[in-house]
């Protein structure tokens, strides 16, 4: 075989590792085993990110920063363009 050959089915054989969800186990009864795992989504549990309670953290948690970022602005801007008075060369503010 040639190295581009052994490279090659190198890669493939990580692509079907990474690709199917295998997962080892070792029980002292039954010696090393490998098993076929399934994935199961639950949608509409506390803590999944689609729940109701999920959507409304989220929704929340960007109106809590949108309103940061917007009093920090806010802030700056006053900051920024404040009356200058009171010392030299500008009159006192009254």
């Amino acid at each position: 075989m040639t190295r581009t050959a052994k490279l090659l089915g190198l890669i493939v054989m990580a692509g079907l590792l990474t690709a199917v969800p295998l997962s080892p186990d070792y029980s002292p009864a039954n010696g090393p085993s490998v098993s076929l795992d399934r994935a199961e989504a639950r949608v509409g549990r506390p803590l999944t990110p689609m729940s109701v309670a999920g959507v409304n953290r989220r929704v929340h948690r960007r109106a809590y920063y949108g309103a940061a970022a917007v009093g920090g602005a806010a802030a700056y801007g006053a900051y920024r363009y404040r009356r200058a008075c009171g010392y030299y060369p500008y009159p006192p503010c009254y």
